[in-house]
Protein backbone atom coordinates (compact mmCIF):
# COMPACT_ATOMS: atom_id res chain seq x y z
CA UNK A 1 0.00 0.00 0.00
CA UNK A 2 1.14 3.35 -0.79
CA UNK A 3 -0.08 7.26 -0.86
CA UNK A 4 -0.70 6.45 -4.29
CA UNK A 5 -4.66 6.52 -4.59
CA UNK A 6 -5.48 3.00 -5.94
CA UNK A 7 -8.36 1.69 -7.80
CA UNK A 8 -10.54 -0.24 -5.36
CA UNK A 9 -13.14 -2.84 -6.25
CA UNK A 10 -15.66 -5.18 -3.96
CA UNK A 11 -15.02 -8.49 -4.36
CA UNK A 12 -15.93 -11.05 -1.99
CA UNK A 13 -14.92 -14.80 -2.08
CA UNK A 14 -17.00 -17.36 -2.70
CA UNK A 15 -15.03 -19.22 0.05
CA UNK A 16 -16.24 -16.46 2.45
CA UNK A 17 -19.78 -16.54 1.52
CA UNK A 18 -19.65 -20.41 2.44
CA UNK A 19 -18.30 -20.11 5.62
CA UNK A 20 -20.74 -17.60 6.93
CA UNK A 21 -23.83 -19.30 5.46
CA UNK A 22 -22.10 -22.82 7.09
CA UNK A 23 -21.69 -20.51 10.28
CA UNK A 24 -24.81 -19.57 10.45
CA UNK A 25 -26.38 -22.82 10.61
CA UNK A 26 -24.59 -23.94 12.89
CA UNK A 27 -25.33 -21.29 15.47
CA UNK A 28 -25.74 -22.57 19.16
CA UNK A 29 -28.82 -20.44 20.00
CA UNK A 30 -28.96 -19.03 23.95
CA UNK A 31 -32.20 -19.46 25.61
CA UNK A 32 -34.74 -16.78 24.89
CA UNK A 33 -34.74 -13.60 27.82
CA UNK A 34 -37.36 -14.06 30.91
CA UNK A 35 -39.31 -11.39 29.11
CA UNK A 36 -39.31 -12.73 25.54
CA UNK A 37 -39.02 -9.37 24.12
CA UNK A 38 -36.36 -6.88 24.06
CA UNK A 39 -35.92 -5.55 27.35
CA UNK A 40 -32.79 -7.67 27.85
CA UNK A 41 -31.37 -7.11 24.47
CA UNK A 42 -31.91 -8.29 21.02
CA UNK A 43 -35.20 -10.69 20.65
CA UNK A 44 -34.26 -14.13 19.83
CA UNK A 45 -37.23 -14.30 17.61
CA UNK A 46 -36.41 -11.61 15.11
CA UNK A 47 -32.48 -12.31 15.54
CA UNK A 48 -33.55 -15.76 14.37
CA UNK A 49 -35.75 -14.39 11.18
CA UNK A 50 -33.06 -12.40 10.41
CA UNK A 51 -30.34 -14.57 10.28
CA UNK A 52 -32.35 -16.96 8.26
CA UNK A 53 -32.66 -14.80 5.68
CA UNK A 54 -29.10 -13.90 5.71
CA UNK A 55 -28.28 -17.85 5.51
CA UNK A 56 -30.82 -18.21 2.55
CA UNK A 57 -32.12 -15.39 0.70
CA UNK A 58 -29.72 -12.31 1.16
CA UNK A 59 -27.92 -11.22 -1.97
CA UNK A 60 -24.49 -10.35 -1.39
CA UNK A 61 -23.52 -10.26 -4.82
CA UNK A 62 -26.32 -7.39 -5.35
CA UNK A 63 -25.23 -5.40 -2.42
CA UNK A 64 -22.00 -5.51 -3.95
CA UNK A 65 -23.01 -4.21 -7.60
CA UNK A 66 -24.60 -1.12 -5.47
CA UNK A 67 -21.35 -0.64 -3.92
CA UNK A 68 -19.21 -0.90 -6.91
CA UNK A 69 -21.75 1.33 -8.83
CA UNK A 70 -19.24 4.05 -7.48
CA UNK A 71 -16.06 4.37 -8.07
CA UNK A 72 -13.90 3.54 -4.71
CA UNK A 73 -10.11 3.86 -3.72
CA UNK A 74 -7.37 3.15 -1.32
CA UNK A 75 -4.99 4.54 -0.44
CA UNK A 76 -2.17 5.02 3.15
CA UNK A 77 -2.20 7.37 5.35
CA UNK A 78 -0.47 8.11 7.93
CA UNK A 79 1.01 4.06 8.15
CA UNK A 80 -2.91 3.00 7.80
CA UNK A 81 -5.17 2.23 4.86
CA UNK A 82 -7.95 4.26 3.66
CA UNK A 83 -11.07 3.41 1.52
CA UNK A 84 -13.30 6.02 0.01
CA UNK A 85 -16.21 6.14 -2.46
CA UNK A 86 -15.84 8.83 -4.87
CA UNK A 87 -18.58 9.63 -6.74
CA UNK A 88 -17.71 12.75 -8.82
CA UNK A 89 -20.51 14.90 -10.39
CA UNK A 90 -21.33 15.33 -14.05
CA UNK A 91 -21.68 19.15 -13.53
CA UNK A 92 -18.36 21.20 -13.79
CA UNK A 93 -19.49 23.19 -11.16
CA UNK A 94 -19.95 20.91 -8.01
CA UNK A 95 -18.61 21.49 -4.41
CA UNK A 96 -16.64 18.91 -2.56
CA UNK A 97 -18.39 17.02 -0.14
CA UNK A 98 -17.01 14.38 2.40
CA UNK A 99 -19.59 12.45 4.11
CA UNK A 100 -18.16 9.94 7.37
CA UNK A 101 -20.28 7.39 8.59
CA UNK A 102 -20.31 6.37 12.35
CA UNK A 103 -20.18 2.84 14.32
CA UNK A 104 -21.58 0.86 13.85
CA UNK A 105 -22.75 2.15 10.65
CA UNK A 106 -20.57 2.15 7.18
CA UNK A 107 -20.39 3.43 3.76
CA UNK A 108 -23.77 1.73 2.90
CA UNK A 109 -25.35 4.13 4.95
CA UNK A 110 -25.15 7.00 2.42
CA UNK A 111 -25.99 4.75 -0.65
CA UNK A 112 -29.47 6.65 -1.23
CA UNK A 113 -28.03 9.90 -0.88
CA UNK A 114 -25.08 9.56 -3.36
CA UNK A 115 -26.58 9.86 -6.52
CA UNK A 116 -29.15 12.74 -5.92
CA UNK A 117 -26.36 14.51 -4.22
CA UNK A 118 -23.93 14.32 -7.17
CA UNK A 119 -26.65 14.15 -10.11
CA UNK A 120 -29.79 17.02 -8.32
CA UNK A 121 -30.46 17.36 -12.16
CA UNK A 122 -31.46 13.74 -12.73
CA UNK A 123 -33.74 13.79 -9.94
CA UNK A 124 -35.91 17.27 -10.58
CA UNK A 125 -33.41 19.41 -8.71
CA UNK A 126 -31.38 22.48 -9.43
CA UNK A 127 -27.68 21.59 -11.03
CA UNK A 128 -26.38 24.25 -8.83
CA UNK A 129 -26.71 22.25 -5.83
CA UNK A 130 -24.74 19.57 -7.32
CA UNK A 131 -21.99 17.80 -5.11
CA UNK A 132 -18.83 15.45 -5.65
CA UNK A 133 -18.91 12.97 -3.20
CA UNK A 134 -16.54 11.61 -0.89
CA UNK A 135 -17.34 8.40 1.83
CA UNK A 136 -14.22 7.41 3.47
CA UNK A 137 -14.54 4.26 5.53
CA UNK A 138 -13.13 5.27 8.69
CA UNK A 139 -9.43 3.95 9.42
CA UNK A 140 -10.28 0.52 11.20
CA UNK A 141 -13.96 0.08 9.55
CA UNK A 142 -14.67 -1.73 6.22
CA UNK A 143 -13.17 -1.70 3.39
CA UNK A 144 -10.32 0.38 5.05
CA UNK A 145 -9.23 -3.08 6.89
CA UNK A 146 -8.41 -3.37 10.58
CA UNK A 147 -6.22 -0.32 11.77
CA UNK A 148 -2.15 -2.07 12.95
CA UNK A 149 -1.40 0.77 15.32
CA UNK A 150 -2.25 2.22 18.70
CA UNK A 151 -3.59 5.91 19.02
CA UNK A 152 -6.63 6.19 16.38
CA UNK A 153 -8.93 8.09 17.64
CA UNK A 154 -11.18 10.55 16.41
CA UNK A 155 -8.89 13.97 16.15
CA UNK A 156 -6.22 11.35 14.21
CA UNK A 157 -9.59 10.26 12.13
CA UNK A 158 -10.17 13.90 11.15
CA UNK A 159 -6.28 14.33 9.93
CA UNK A 160 -6.66 11.47 7.69
CA UNK A 161 -10.07 12.51 6.29
CA UNK A 162 -8.72 16.16 5.63
CA UNK A 163 -5.69 14.57 3.87
CA UNK A 164 -7.85 12.46 1.55
CA UNK A 165 -9.41 15.53 0.29
CA UNK A 166 -6.16 17.33 -0.05
CA UNK A 167 -4.94 13.79 -2.27
CA UNK A 168 -8.37 14.11 -4.14
CA UNK A 169 -7.34 17.83 -5.06
CA UNK A 170 -9.95 19.60 -3.45
CA UNK A 171 -8.16 22.59 -1.60
CA UNK A 172 -11.81 23.92 -0.71
CA UNK A 173 -14.47 21.41 0.69
CA UNK A 174 -17.98 21.02 2.94
CA UNK A 175 -18.48 17.70 5.62
CA UNK A 176 -21.19 15.85 7.25
CA UNK A 177 -21.51 13.09 9.05
CA UNK A 178 -23.55 12.09 12.31
CA UNK A 179 -22.33 9.88 15.22
CA UNK A 180 -18.41 9.52 15.13
CA UNK A 181 -18.90 11.14 11.33
CA UNK A 182 -20.21 14.15 13.07
CA UNK A 183 -17.20 14.56 15.70
CA UNK A 184 -14.62 13.70 13.30
CA UNK A 185 -16.87 16.64 10.32
CA UNK A 186 -16.45 19.19 14.18
CA UNK A 187 -12.66 18.17 14.15
CA UNK A 188 -12.25 19.27 10.56
CA UNK A 189 -13.90 22.43 10.99
CA UNK A 190 -11.67 23.29 13.95
CA UNK A 191 -8.15 21.79 12.22
CA UNK A 192 -8.64 22.25 8.50
CA UNK A 193 -10.55 25.57 8.78
CA UNK A 194 -8.08 26.55 6.01
CA UNK A 195 -9.88 24.81 3.36
CA UNK A 196 -13.07 23.46 5.09
CA UNK A 197 -16.17 26.05 3.94
CA UNK A 198 -18.55 24.66 6.09
CA UNK A 199 -19.77 21.81 7.52
CA UNK A 200 -23.24 20.12 8.23
CA UNK A 201 -24.00 17.21 10.97
CA UNK A 202 -27.13 15.19 12.26
CA UNK A 203 -25.99 15.09 15.77
CA UNK A 204 -23.93 17.48 17.73
CA UNK A 205 -21.86 17.62 21.06
CA UNK A 206 -22.49 20.68 23.06
CA UNK A 207 -22.25 21.79 26.41
CA UNK A 208 -24.01 24.75 28.45
CA UNK A 209 -22.69 28.09 28.13
CA UNK A 210 -23.83 28.51 31.93
CA UNK A 211 -22.65 25.17 34.01
CA UNK A 212 -24.15 27.06 37.46
CA UNK A 213 -27.57 26.99 35.52
CA UNK A 214 -27.52 25.09 32.26
CA UNK A 215 -30.99 24.78 32.52
CA UNK A 216 -31.90 28.45 32.25
CA UNK A 217 -34.04 29.30 30.19
CA UNK A 218 -34.62 26.45 27.96
CA UNK A 219 -37.87 25.45 26.47
CA UNK A 220 -39.95 21.97 27.78
CA UNK A 221 -38.75 20.16 24.35
CA UNK A 222 -35.03 21.01 25.14
CA UNK A 223 -35.72 19.64 28.68
CA UNK A 224 -37.08 16.81 26.87
CA UNK A 225 -34.32 16.47 24.74
CA UNK A 226 -31.93 16.37 27.77
CA UNK A 227 -33.74 13.82 29.54
CA UNK A 228 -33.77 11.20 26.63
CA UNK A 229 -29.95 11.91 26.45
CA UNK A 230 -29.41 11.44 30.48
CA UNK A 231 -31.73 8.30 29.90
CA UNK A 232 -29.70 6.65 26.98
CA UNK A 233 -26.42 7.13 29.42
CA UNK A 234 -28.10 5.29 32.13
CA UNK A 235 -29.93 2.62 30.21
CA UNK A 236 -28.36 2.48 26.45
CA UNK A 237 -24.50 2.84 26.90
CA UNK A 238 -23.53 -0.49 27.88
CA UNK A 239 -22.24 -0.88 24.61
CA UNK A 240 -19.73 2.11 25.06
CA UNK A 241 -18.23 0.78 28.51
CA UNK A 242 -16.96 -2.41 27.05
CA UNK A 243 -15.67 -1.00 23.60
CA UNK A 244 -14.05 2.43 25.36
CA UNK A 245 -12.43 -0.31 28.10
CA UNK A 246 -12.04 -4.05 26.47
CA UNK A 247 -12.66 -3.79 22.58
CA UNK A 248 -10.37 -6.82 21.91
CA UNK A 249 -12.28 -9.09 24.73
CA UNK A 250 -15.82 -8.19 22.90
CA UNK A 251 -13.70 -8.80 19.41
CA UNK A 252 -13.42 -12.64 19.74
CA UNK A 253 -16.82 -13.16 19.87
CA UNK A 254 -18.31 -10.81 17.29
CA UNK A 255 -15.36 -11.54 14.67
CA UNK A 256 -16.31 -15.36 15.16
CA UNK A 257 -20.42 -15.65 15.31
CA UNK A 258 -21.91 -13.90 12.59
CA UNK A 259 -25.29 -13.88 14.57
CA UNK A 260 -23.03 -12.63 17.88
CA UNK A 261 -22.47 -9.51 15.42
CA UNK A 262 -25.66 -9.44 14.00
CA UNK A 263 -27.29 -9.20 17.14
CA UNK A 264 -24.68 -6.41 18.83
CA UNK A 265 -25.30 -4.34 15.94
CA UNK A 266 -29.40 -5.11 14.99
CA UNK A 267 -30.36 -4.11 18.33
CA UNK A 268 -28.46 -0.46 17.99
CA UNK A 269 -30.08 0.34 15.40
CA UNK A 270 -33.84 -0.78 16.58
CA UNK A 271 -33.35 1.77 19.78
CA UNK A 272 -31.77 4.52 17.93
CA UNK A 273 -33.80 5.26 14.78
CA UNK A 274 -37.68 6.52 15.35
CA UNK A 275 -39.40 2.94 14.59
CA UNK A 276 -41.42 2.69 17.73
CA UNK A 277 -40.21 -0.80 18.18
CA UNK A 278 -40.76 -1.86 14.63
CA UNK A 279 -37.38 -2.00 13.09
CA UNK A 280 -38.48 -3.23 9.64
CA UNK A 281 -40.84 0.22 9.67
CA UNK A 282 -37.24 1.84 9.13
CA UNK A 283 -35.14 -0.32 7.67
CA UNK A 284 -35.26 -3.54 5.12
CA UNK A 285 -33.46 -6.79 6.04
CA UNK A 286 -30.86 -5.90 3.19
CA UNK A 287 -30.14 -3.04 4.92
CA UNK A 288 -29.61 -4.25 7.64
CA UNK A 289 -27.63 -6.84 6.16
CA UNK A 290 -25.58 -5.20 3.70
CA UNK A 291 -24.31 -3.09 6.68
CA UNK A 292 -23.35 -6.19 8.80
CA UNK A 293 -22.07 -8.17 5.87
CA UNK A 294 -19.33 -5.28 5.57
CA UNK A 295 -18.04 -5.43 8.99
CA UNK A 296 -17.84 -9.39 8.54
CA UNK A 297 -16.04 -9.84 5.21
CA UNK A 298 -13.59 -7.62 6.14
CA UNK A 299 -13.11 -8.97 9.76
CA UNK A 300 -13.35 -5.04 11.17
CA UNK A 301 -15.35 -4.96 13.93
CA UNK A 302 -13.16 -5.80 16.51
CA UNK A 303 -10.89 -2.76 15.22
CA UNK A 304 -14.34 -0.57 14.83
CA UNK A 305 -14.53 -0.57 18.64
CA UNK A 306 -11.28 0.06 19.28
CA UNK A 307 -11.88 3.61 18.53
CA UNK A 308 -14.36 4.03 21.71
CA UNK A 309 -10.68 2.75 23.63
CA UNK A 310 -8.61 5.00 21.60
CA UNK A 311 -10.74 8.33 22.13
CA UNK A 312 -10.97 7.25 25.54
CA UNK A 313 -7.87 8.25 26.24
CA UNK A 314 -8.03 11.82 24.97
CA UNK A 315 -10.39 12.58 27.47
CA UNK A 316 -13.40 14.08 26.90
CA UNK A 317 -12.68 17.98 26.86
CA UNK A 318 -10.18 16.80 23.91
CA UNK A 319 -13.08 14.74 21.44
CA UNK A 320 -14.45 17.72 20.68
CA UNK A 321 -13.23 21.19 19.83
CA UNK A 322 -13.78 23.93 22.01
CA UNK A 323 -15.25 26.00 19.33
CA UNK A 324 -15.08 26.69 15.79
CA UNK A 325 -15.72 29.53 13.36
CA UNK A 326 -16.30 27.58 10.47
CA UNK A 327 -20.23 28.28 9.04
CA UNK A 328 -22.54 24.98 10.79
CA UNK A 329 -25.71 23.39 10.38
CA UNK A 330 -27.30 21.14 12.12
CA UNK A 331 -30.16 19.01 11.40
CA UNK A 332 -31.67 18.08 14.93
CA UNK A 333 -33.89 14.84 14.35
CA UNK A 334 -36.48 13.91 16.92
CA UNK A 335 -35.12 10.15 17.76
CA UNK A 336 -31.70 11.16 17.58
CA UNK A 337 -29.74 9.65 20.43
CA UNK A 338 -28.15 13.24 21.53
CA UNK A 339 -30.43 16.43 21.16
CA UNK A 340 -28.97 19.38 22.74
CA UNK A 341 -30.48 22.86 23.22
CA UNK A 342 -29.87 25.43 20.47
CA UNK A 343 -28.25 28.15 22.86
CA UNK A 344 -26.13 25.54 23.90
CA UNK A 345 -24.46 24.34 19.93
CA UNK A 346 -24.68 28.44 19.44
CA UNK A 347 -22.11 29.00 22.08
CA UNK A 348 -19.67 26.32 20.73
CA UNK A 349 -19.90 27.06 17.01
CA UNK A 350 -20.65 29.46 14.21
CA UNK A 351 -24.10 28.25 13.80
CA UNK A 352 -25.56 29.93 10.86
CA UNK A 353 -28.29 26.48 10.02
CA UNK A 354 -30.43 24.77 12.28
CA UNK A 355 -33.52 22.60 11.28
CA UNK A 356 -35.72 20.37 13.43
CA UNK A 357 -37.09 17.48 11.39
CA UNK A 358 -40.13 15.96 11.74
CA UNK A 359 -39.44 12.64 12.59
CA UNK A 360 -36.20 10.10 11.97
CA UNK A 361 -33.53 9.08 14.27
CA UNK A 362 -29.52 8.69 14.93
CA UNK A 363 -29.16 6.87 10.73
CA UNK A 364 -30.58 10.00 9.41
CA UNK A 365 -29.05 8.93 6.06
CA UNK A 366 -31.06 5.60 5.84
CA UNK A 367 -33.67 6.47 7.76
CA UNK A 368 -34.94 9.98 6.12
CA UNK A 369 -32.61 10.52 3.19
CA UNK A 370 -34.80 12.89 1.19
CA UNK A 371 -35.44 15.06 4.41
CA UNK A 372 -31.13 14.99 4.82
CA UNK A 373 -30.56 15.68 1.02
CA UNK A 374 -32.70 18.74 1.19
CA UNK A 375 -31.08 20.15 4.12
CA UNK A 376 -27.66 19.22 3.38
CA UNK A 377 -28.32 21.57 0.28
CA UNK A 378 -29.86 24.79 1.70
CA UNK A 379 -27.25 24.43 4.01
CA UNK A 380 -24.22 24.39 1.54
CA UNK A 381 -25.95 26.39 -0.85
CA UNK A 382 -25.07 29.89 2.09
CA UNK A 383 -21.27 28.59 1.67
CA UNK A 384 -20.20 27.68 -1.74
Amino acid sequence: MSEVLEPFVVEIADDVIADLHDRLARTRWPSPSPDGGWGYGTELGYLQELCEYWRTTFDWRAAELRLNAWPQVVTEIDGERVHAIHARSPEPNAFPLVMTHGWPGSVAEFLELIDPLRDPRSYGGDPADAFHVVCPSIPGYGFSGPTRQTGWHVVRVAAAVAELMARFGYDRYGAQGGDWGAITTMNLAAHDAAHVAGIHVNMMSAAPPDRENPHAGLSAAELAGLADAAAFQAHEAGYQAIQRTKPQTLGYGLNDSPAGLAGWIVEKFRTWSDCNGDIESRFTKDQLLTNIMIYWVTGTISSSTRLYYETASLGRSSTVPRRWEVPTGVALFPKEIMRFPRAWVANRCNLTHWTEMPSGGHFAAMEEPARLIDDVRAFFRTVR
